[in-house]
């Protein structure tokens, strides 16, 4: 499911990279984008997760200001 600010282009980044690139625990991603503050994920097959590459610099840009 594409958003309408996200482009087709867009790549995902998985989980891995994701606490890679953030520093945060799975939980803590998990805590976070429950309450808003994180990028929400998206379903890509039946056993895999991931965000967009956008959201997820957008986010890394301002942590404390995310607004999804």
């Amino acid at each position: 499911m594409m958003s309408a600010q996200t482009p087709n282009s867009d790549a995902f980044v998985r989980l891995p990279q994701v606490i890679q690139r953030t520093g945060l625990s799975k939980a803590t991603i998990r805590r976070k984008e429950l309450r808003g503050e994180f990028p929400r994920r998206h379903k890509i097959s039946a056993n895999v997760v991931a965000w967009y590459e956008s959201d997820l610099q957008r986010w890394l840009r301002s942590p404390m200001f995310w607004e999804g």
